[in-house]
């Protein structure tokens, strides 16, 4: 055959010819495999060749033929591709099926037949091929119930999705959740979480746990809530577990969270852990719904003292006190200082707790010691709730403790009114002696602000001894002063300023409008010097308050500033 091919003289159809009747020639002889290679170099029908491969039983030289008609597609023969490649991948698991069987999977011949196969797919050509055709692989591997290379094909694939379904169908579990803590998705622990949670709750909960912050706990709530359905306390006992991490460990503050961990809480009877939760929370700012918490526990039994917190907590005291005497009197004690800031609510509480002793529980002597427990009520605050016929030694004492009480008040308010009238004479001196003080001023006095003599217009004179002119007073202390006091004081001017102008105009004859409007003169008088010498201008608290007060405002120094450039 190497002599014919020299005499080809590199002629295609000549060559074709002679490499055909060589590979026919071989198969006769029963040399498959070497005809195999030499077949895939003609032109010869690729059916016809493959059925006598077929006929002939010879797997492994068909495959061998299939490998060789691969090599020679180019990439944009997608369809003769993908046609070659899914039959020597059915090819390859019939042979790798057929060894499994007959016990043979250790051989070393399996071993090759398993690395040749994983090789072929890793191939650019072939992985692209069957990239896009995943689908019918999947198939094909799940008919020929090869799991080994179904796992290896979703891992080349990077489909972890389908690898953990498989696992999950043929239920085997602890795979699926080793398949996603390997590759820590968190798309794939919400998706496979919730089947999970059911079968194995205490590894899917360590799973979640070993992730961390990786996982939001609120894309789990499909997954916690599977104890919902099936009341298993095995699912619930896990649930609180992974709650109470992200709640203590983490700081999780979504109130999706905080609810369901309450409710688990309360439907599993965990009332220690219940109430140390409640306590733990901030009152001013509770992650979870009150008015939910306060129905999922009212609707159970058992859990009164935790409905008595809630309703504290959202202030209710008088619904918390009433329900906690249903419970426990020490209960409503506790609860009824909880309002510390109003006096009178407290004082209700603790008389609603008094009339429960008296009217419920009918004892006199617990109801004597409500009194001493608190100092808002006495013993007339208590004496309507007791009954008709009492005999008066259960709560002599009592009377005689609010009539010493009463007794000890009494004499306080007398101390006060002797301390109250003492202070008043000496008030009184006081003023008595300021209305005597007097200061000189002499005829070459200046005002302390405009610096002119003082004498010849209206002046304040200050015991510190600072004179000024009334109008420079004005002027000097209204800027500091509010714009409605600022609105006061020149309203004032104007109404003294017509009064004068009434006082000229006036005749004789109307003396009594006369002191009409000498006494209105005085009443503007007063109240404008309250508003502008109540303290001395230099001396005062005004002096004090105007050290970050500007030399210049705002249009007088751009004056100032644009004559400078």
């Amino acid at each position: 055959y190497e002599l014919a091919r020299k005499y080809c003289k590199n002629d295609p159809i000549k060559i074709d010819k002679v490499l055909s009747k060589q590979a026919d020639d071989l198969f006769k002889k029963k040399c498959f495999e070497e005809s195999a290679v030499i077949y895939a170099q003609t032109h010869t029908s690729f059916e016809e060749i493959a059925l006598k491969f077929l006929e002939a039983r010879q797997d492994g030289a068909l495959r061998k033929f299939l490998l060789k008609k691969l090599d020679g597609l180019k990439l944009q023969d997608k369809t003769q591709i993908t046609m070659i490649v899914m039959w020597l991948m059915e090819i390859y698991l019939n042979e790798l099926g057929v060894l499994r069987t007959s016990g043979r999977k250790s051989s070393q011949e399996f071993v090759n037949l398993q690395q040749e196969f994983r090789k072929l797919m890793k191939e650019p050509k072939i992985k692209e091929c069957i990239s896009n055709n995943r689908s019918a692989v999947y198939n094909l591997m799940s008919n020929h119930g090869d799991e080994e290379n179904l796992i290896y094909f979703t891992n080349l694939m990077k489909d972890f999705e389908k690898v953990i379904l498989y696992h999950l169908q043929h239920k085997n579990y602890r795979a699926a959740l080793l398949v996603l803590t390997e590759h820590s998705r968190p798309e794939l622990f919400y998706m496979f979480s919730p089947a999970l949670m059911q079968t194995n709750p205490k590894e899917t909960v360590d799973a979640w746990i070993a992730q961390d912050r990786r996982l939001n706990p609120v894309q789990l709530i499909p997954a916690l809530v599977q104890f919902d359905s099936n009341n298993d306390p095995r699912l619930g006992n896990e649930a609180i577990r992974y709650l109470e991490y992200c709640v203590d460990k983490m700081g999780v503050r979504d109130q999706a969270i905080h609810n369901y961990l309450l409710t688990l809480y309360a439907r599993l009877q965990e009332t220690e852990k219940l109430m140390t939760y409640l306590q733990q929370q901030d009152e001013s700012d509770v992650p979870y719904d009150q008015k939910y918490a306060l129905r999922i526990c009212s609707e159970l039994t058992g859990l009164e003292k935790a409905c008595v917190h809630i309703y504290t907590t959202m202030g209710l005291y008088e619904e918390a006190v009433d329900l906690a005497l249903k419970v426990d009197v020490e209960l409503g004690k506790q609860n009824a200082d909880r309002p510390e800031d109003n006096d009178d609510l407290r004082k209700k509480l603790w008389l609603k707790i008094a009339k429960h002793v008296v009217k419920e529980k009918n004892d006199i002597k617990r109801a004597m010691e409500v009194l001493q427990e608190c100092d808002l009520i006495k013993i007339e605050d208590i004496l309507p709730f007791f009954p008709d016929f009492v005999t008066i030694d259960h709560f002599k004492d009592a009377i005689c403790s609010s009539l010493h009480d009463y007794n000890q008040h009494i004499e306080g308010l007398k101390e006060e009114m002797e301390v109250a009238t003492q202070s008043t004479q000496e008030i009184r001196t006081e003023i008595q002696t300021f209305r005597n003080k007097f200061n000189m001023v002499t005829a070459q006095e200046k005002c302390a602000s405009c610096g002119y003599p003082i004498m010849g217009r209206s002046f304040y004179l200050f015991p510190c001894k600072h004179v000024f002119h009334s109008v420079c007073m004005v002027s000097e202390v209204q800027p500091h002063l509010p714009p409605t006091k600022q609105n006061r004081i020149t309203e004032l001017q104007r109404q003294l300023a017509a009064l004068v102008g009434q006082d000229d105009s006036a005749s004789i004859s109307s003396a009594s409008l006369m002191s009409a409007s000498v006494s209105t003169k005085d009443k503007l008088t007063a109240e404008l010097d309250d508003l502008v010498a109540s303290e001395c201008l230099y001396c005062g608290d005004i002096m004090i308050r105007s050290i970050d007060v500007t030399f210049l405002n705002m249009s007088e120094y751009s004056s100032i500033l644009k004559s400078w450039e």
